[in-house]
């Protein structure tokens, strides 16, 4: 049995057969439009994946605490990355997260080892209805709930005509103040993929990417995205490899960021719930709740993520930079983790070859 009580709502029907009702979405709704499902009698916790630094700010403020309230539970959050080892640590039959959040590219682990749902179905989450088609694709496990665009940030005060080709940062005058990331970023693993595509047949012409890849000596590597930020906003690095949202954050800086006429790859904030989680009614309204307008709203505004519910009304300003009509998110890649992951070894030892050499 669940652990939330089937109890009656107002309108005499219970908390199961409301969420599976397909009236559920135009019926009662709570806090921005995910369905009122009836709250735990008794206090519960769900234990979730999550980012510190301002996401853990604005969730911890704004998101979770009418979540909790509604629902009577705590939402435990582990920030200590990486995630995937301790989750396939635990048992699978009592995992240590209820709802994984992480990238695709892990997303794809933990549904090859067999610890996460694929789909979400959407009578279980029913804002699911509502997204964009790229949030649900076969690239994607569980639902992507925001993403951000990968490509190039620069310095404006050294580059004034923006880039418009990731051919760009292959210009020799960038030597030494060009940047992307460890192979093993999810980052710098998309750049090495579009890098196939741009100078190869495809994301997966590994030969053209790493020919290319060596002709970009010498580049800066970086681990995190958090770091390339820093390079770009103290001028140690004038173009790299970034996603949008971390350079629109910054709207007093001389940084602005370009999306790449071959397109720009999906840099997706993933949520599966676990196969043995005991508490999966709650962890479906919670990836229903967090793909709400109002929810939905809240972080792009803050965090500059590009929304995934199609209904999300942006203010001008957003809506002007961020992927958040039918015809933008066209311009979205998402490559094949799964594909990527089988070769992530050889393609890691390639890679490291490349900067090792003198």
């Amino acid at each position: 049995m669940s652990e939330i009580n089937r109890k009656k709502g107002k309108e005499g029907i219970s908390r199961r057969s409301f969420i599976q009702s397909t009236g559920a979405v135009g019926a009662a709704t709570l806090l921005g439009g995910f369905p009122a499902i009836l709250r735990a009698a008794s206090p519960t916790v769900l234990r979730i994946t999550g980012w510190g630094g301002k996401w853990e700010t604005i969730v911890n403020t704004q998101v979770y605490p009418p979540f909790e309230k509604e629902f009577n539970c705590k939402i435990e959050i582990d920030q200590a990355f990486p995630f995937i080892p301790k989750l396939l640590a635990s048992s699978k039959t009592k995992p240590i997260y209820d709802v994984l959040h992480c990238n695709s590219n892990e997303q794809w682990q933990a549904l090859e080892a067999g610890f996460v749902e694929e789909r979400i179905d959407p009578k279980k989450a029913p804002n699911i209805n509502d997204v964009y088609p790229y949030a649900v694709s076969e690239k994607i496990v569980g639902v992507s709930v925001f993403t951000s665009a990968i490509g190039l940030g620069y310095r404006t005060d050294k580059i004034p005509a923006a880039p418009t080709s990731w051919k760009d940062i292959w210009d020799k005058k960038y030597a030494n103040v060009r940047a992307t990331y460890i192979i093993t970023n999810s980052l710098g693993s998309c750049f090495v993929m579009m890098a196939g595509k741009v100078f190869g047949k495809g994301l997966q012409d590994m030969d053209a990417a790493f020919k290319a890849i060596e002709e970009l000596k010498p580049i800066k590597q970086v681990d995190f995205t958090g770091t390339m930020e820093k390079q770009l906003l103290s001028g140690e690095v004038h173009i790299g490899v970034i996603h949008d949202s971390a350079i629109w954050r910054h709207p007093t800086a001389p940084v602005s960021w370009a999306a790449p006429k071959e397109g720009v790859l999906a840099l997706e904030q993933v949520y599966s719930v676990t196969r043995g989680s005991d508490k999966k009614e709650l962890a479906y309204a919670f990836v229903n709740y967090m793909l709400s307008p109002k929810i939905q709203k809240i972080m792009v505004e803050e965090l500059w993520y590009s929304p995934s519910n199609k209904k999300v009304t942006l203010a001008p300003q957003y809506a002007s930079r961020l992927f958040a009509t039918e015809e933008k998110v066209k311009q979205l890649i998402q490559v094949d983790w799964k594909w990527f992951n089988a070769n992530q070894d050889p393609l890691t030892i390639r890679y490291n070859k490349v900067f090792q050499a003198r």
